[in-house]
């Protein structure tokens, strides 16, 4: 019996690890050539031998990269190589040819690396070679993890571990290095999802995560910043999100990117002014918990939004969550920008800022329309990619020439090797906020005068906004540093 038991045991462990074949290319494949490599293409087996059905095809070019590749990402399974480290691949080559192989993990966190792996083909047509991830020709660390994508390298000589890069590892590159391959194959790891254009990996054919090739095209971000908004009194204002150096300071956000929804939002700089771009539209939620705000004497909305995507027959939502002090939703404010609505979303989408500026009374009421206690914005929509700037309320009012001029500023020198002279007509300037390109607040002052210096001797050379605040309102500057 316990020899039975032994040998059912054993098999069963045997079983458990045994190899299959995870990719053969008959199916929907992800393959893309990089480094300059000349082509990577799914083809007919017409070699007369070998398997039946498709292979992948391989071809070096002179012009791309010695380390030029072609990537297979796995859209089945991974290769689980915790315990098995070796991947058995079928190759045709008329040619002798020593061929690199690098799996990486894509798809898990924290990320396994990558490890390396070289086998000779001797030229006879179709082998089967076997590429052991535990030898390391290239770098990387001895596979120990599930991986998702596999890649083949024609112009490896081989080299001592690390030399990753080095010529000597390397061939010149030339055209026309030829070999197919089929049938990869590994223990079988974590059971991978059917891919789409919702997955949040570049997949099948995609140039981008989720766009691209069978997917819709990839948002293109705009050149031109959004228009400036006026000046205004502070207290007239309340800013979810203006660029930084703007007239307006926001309130204090949590996030500009919820994870009670999918979409992702990403602050980009748009001709030198920061932008959030918003994708995966479906629904975005902007948290302020700490800046939650009574919005009861704001009367207008305003928010300028750019996109690529098709705008005839599509929407664009926003929504208030108001609070009414507890903590959740007591009631909200909503509007939806349509083909129809007014204002509305152009049918034919105009490749410019789109600005919307509305009174709080035309949005709709949710339970009622109390707004003492704002502390969400919730953008729904089908656009995909949106790019907004300038997400503020206010009580439609402008400053006028008087304060404008009060509010004038005289700075020099600028550009400037180390300082810098700030000067009003006749206000104050309470505090004074110096940014870096990225947002990043570099210094802080606060003069309580009419004139102060803003010492720059400790910042790098490039462009700064300074953001003054006075009792009249909030206005900048750009200050540039030699």
């Amino acid at each position: 019996m316990r020899k039975i038991t032994f040998l059912l045991s054993f098999l069963t462990f045997s079983i458990g690890f045994a190899q299959v074949t995870l990719e053969d290319f008959e199916g929907t494949t992800d393959v893309t050539p990089s480094n300059g490599l000349g082509s990577a293409n799914i083809i007919a087996n017409t070699t007369g031998s070998g398997t039946a059905g498709n292979v992948l095809e391989v071809i070096s070019a002179a012009s791309g990269q010695p380390w030029q590749q072609a990537n297979v990402i796995m859209l089945n399974n991974t290769m689980d190589l915790t315990t098995d480290k070796t991947v058995s691949v079928d190759v045709y080559s008329m040619t002798a040819i020593n061929i690199l192989s690098r799996i990486e993990d894509q798809l898990f966190t924290p990320a396994a690396g990558f490890a390396t792996s070289d086998a000779q083909h001797n030229g006879t047509g179709w082998e089967t070679l076997s590429f052991d991830f535990t030898e390391l020709p290239d770098g990387g660390t001895s596979a120990n993890a599930e991986y998702s994508f596999i890649a083949f390298f024609p112009s490896w000589v081989g080299g001592a571990a690390g030399n990753n890069g080095v010529n000597n590892n390397w061939n010149d590159p030339v055209d026309g290095i030829t070999f197919l391959v089929d049938n990869i194959t590994a223990v079988a790891g974590t059971a991978l999802p059917i891919p789409t254009c919702s997955d949040g990996i570049m997949n099948q054919d995609e140039t981008g995560v989720d766009c691209g090739g069978v997917c819709s095209p990839c948002a293109v971000p705009p050149t031109v910043a959004a228009p400036a908004p006026p000046s205004r009194a502070a207290a007239d204002v309340a800013s979810i999100y203006t660029a930084t150096g703007g007239p307006y300071a926001n309130i204090a956000v949590d996030t500009y990117d919820t994870g009670w929804c999918p979409g992702t939002t990403t602050e980009i700089m748009v001709a030198g002014n920061a932008t959030q771009q918003v994708t995966g539209l479906g629904c975005e939620g902007v948290e302020f918990i700490s800046g939650r705000f009574d919005a009861t004497t704001f009367t207008h909305f305003h928010i300028d939004i750019f996109t690529t995507s098709d705008t005839f027959d599509a929407s664009f939502n926003v929504k208030f969550s108001n609070w009414n002090g507890g903590g959740g939703e007591a009631n909200a404010l909503e509007f939806s920008f349509t083909n129809a609505s007014s204002p509305a979303l152009p049918a034919v989408n105009p490749g410019t800022w789109i600005s919307y500026d509305i009174p709080l009374s035309s949005f709709t009421e949710v339970t009622n329309g109390d707004r003492n206690d704002l502390v969400q914005f919730i953008i729904t929509s089908n656009l995909g990619t949106v790019y907004y700037d300038n997400l503020y309320l206010h009580k439609n009012t402008t400053l006028g020439i008087e304060d404008d001029l009060k509010l004038a500023f005289n700075v020099f020198p600028n550009p400037s090797l180390s300082s810098w002279t700030v000067r009003t007509e006749s206000i104050n300037m309470s505090s004074i906020k110096v940014f870096d390109v990225l947002g990043k607040n570099v210094l802080s002052l606060t003069p309580n005068k009419t004139e102060t210096v803003i010492d720059g001797s400790s910042l790098k050379s490039g462009l700064y906004f300074a953001q003054i605040k006075t009792d009249s309102g909030i206005s900048s500057v750009k200050l540039i540093k030699k």
